[in-house]
């Protein structure tokens, strides 16, 4: 055998055990039972981020309002007061005049992380303990808050970190990466789960309390961090609160963008977690087997068995995550061409150290840190100073 070909069953090997240990975790995520709520549940305060019209953003966020749960209050932040998310939230407060609820126009964000600083904001306003960190593009039934609230019955728990099943747009590209976030990411954190526990959280939906975000330094301490929602559950547990990863699954609806838009996005991704868990990043290259099957076949055709066995525990491990857990059937078309685009991302993501966020370009540091450089045509954006935020609503 060539050096090639026993480089490329090396890691063939393990991709293939990885597969294996997926179907394990989330076996053993699907055992857990979800708890029942023992009384009527403590307050909740939802704080919803928000930059512009989404599609379909008054029906995700309609969602939220129709909880069966009896108090909780809403809470939206925005950047300007002619944000186009305005006139939604207004319509909405109007119609669920019952649900306490209010709207913050934060000013620009005086840190890169401009996520940050709205959640900073509407948890400065917010009424309870318990709050709900959610992205605009997310969907829930009546009972998420209730189950929330049940888990939080146990008094270690400091964050809990929800599952997400996504929902793609039209276009093959945002197929493609709804079908490997339901196929592979979630695989990822299961397999993390079982392996070390949950020391990290993820977006787009996570609940904690205000005392184990208070006991990391505050929303603050995440300011200067790309990807925010890992470091939150990360300094979580390093202050010794009990991290989850929540039995309840929220719906996550990304956009149909063109391959231009989606492939920064996904670079953005690739780069970004590379200096958030940077060991862990390299352990990627054995969540890929399909990549290393095909080269070992090409390297020798006589182990040509190989790729019918890896489609075989690929298929197995995908059915179980994305069937089993997310409740949503994968695209079986799009595993295999996930796989190899995963794979190109992967490898791209060992290059550059800028990316594009919302039409401005910044620099990634190596411990996940990012500061802003210039916006896509070239013009150096400072970070403006914030201004104080406008409160708005009952």
């Amino acid at each position: 055998m060539t050096w090639v070909l026993v480089l490329t069953i090396f890691l063939l090997a393990p991709a293939l055990v990885y597969s294996a240990l997926a179907i394990v975790a989330a076996r053993r995520y699907l055992r857990v039972p979800a708890p029942s709520l023992l009384t009527t549940g403590e307050g909740v305060s939802i704080l919803k981020p928000l930059a512009g019209l989404d599609v379909d953003l008054e029906s995700y966020l309609r969602t939220f309002f129709e909880q069966d749960y009896t108090d909780f209050e809403f809470l939206f932040a925005v950047r300007r007061p002619d944000d186009a998310a305005v006139a939604i939230v207004e319509k909405l407060q109007g119609e669920y005049s019952r649900v306490p609820s209010r709207l913050i126009v934060t000013g620009e964000p005086p840190y890169p992380n401009a996520k940050v600083y709205s959640l900073e904001c509407m948890l400065a306003a917010a009424a309870n303990d318990l709050v709900v960190m959610s992205d605009s593009d997310v969907r829930v039934t009546p009972s998420f808050l209730r189950t929330a609230a049940a888990e939080f019955q146990d008094p270690k728990l400091g964050v809990a970190t929800c599952p997400y099943r996504a929902v793609a747009g039209a276009s093959l590209w945002s197929r493609l990466e709804a079908n490997g976030m339901n196929v592979d990411f979630l695989a990822g954190v299961l397999v993390a789960r079982m392996l070390e526990g949950m020391r990290f959280a993820v977006g787009p939906t996570i609940v904690a309390r205000r005392s184990a975000l208070e006991s990391i330094g505050g929303l603050e301490r995440m300011k200067d961090y790309l990807a925010e929602d890992f470091f939150l559950g990360k300094f979580a547990a390093e202050a010794g609160q009990g991290v989850i990863l929540s039995s309840y699954v929220v719906e996550h609806h990304i956009g149909s963008s063109d391959l231009r838009h989606n492939a920064a996005h996904r670079l953005r991704w690739a780069r970004s977690t590379k200096r958030s868990r940077p060991f862990g990043y390299l352990g990627q290259a054995f969540t890929m087997p399909l990549p290393w099957a095909v080269t070992v076949c090409l390297v020798n055709p006589a182990w040509w068995p190989a790729l019918p066995l890896t489609l075989a525990v690929r298929a197995a491990s995908a059915y179980v995550v994305s069937t089993r857990v997310l409740g949503v059937k994968p695209n079986w078309a799009l595993v295999p061409l996930e796989d190899f685009a995963a794979f190109a991302f992967w490898v791209a993501g060992f290059f550059g150290k800028t990316v594009v966020w919302r039409g401005r370009r910044y620099l990634l540091h190596s411990d996940g840190r990012f500061e802003p450089l210039q916006d896509v045509s070239g013009v150096t954006v400072p970070v403006a100073a914030a201004s104080s935020p406008l409160v708005t609503g009952d």
